[in-house]
């Protein structure tokens, strides 16, 4: 899945909780995600008007992202309340970036088809 295949499927994809995201789609949105993040900081500084719009897009992206390490997590064949351990400071945060850097099941596991089948 390319850049822009991966964006535009994150924003379809807003509050589903159920399916697989393959890694490509996950790196992907989160890097678009944080060059947008990136460029409104920068752009912070010119108006203060950017930084509420900076802090209002944070909030609109918190639901699908969560949705996206979920289907993350689906496609390596676990539950998606494992999404929960980044709640541990550190330990928590380098198994959840190991879960996500693993490559997800080949073929169907029990929460769907392999996105790379497609």
């Amino acid at each position: 899945m390319g850049f822009s295949e991966a964006f535009k499927a994150f924003w379809r994809n807003y509050a589903n909780f159920s399916g697989r995201a393959s890694r490509s789609e996950y790196w992907y949105a989160w890097l678009a995600v944080w060059l947008i993040f990136f460029v409104l900081g920068i752009f912070s500084y010119v108006s203060e008007f950017i930084y509420y719009v900076d802090g209002l897009l944070g909030l609109i992206v918190l639901l699908p992202m969560i949705s996206l390490g979920v289907r993350r997590l689906h496609d390596t064949n676990k539950s998606g309340w494992f999404i929960l351990m980044a709640l541990i400071p550190l330990v928590g945060w380098i198994i959840m970036l190991v879960f996500y850097c693993t490559a997800g099941d080949r073929g169907a596991n029990r929460f769907g088809e392999d996105p790379l089948a497609k």
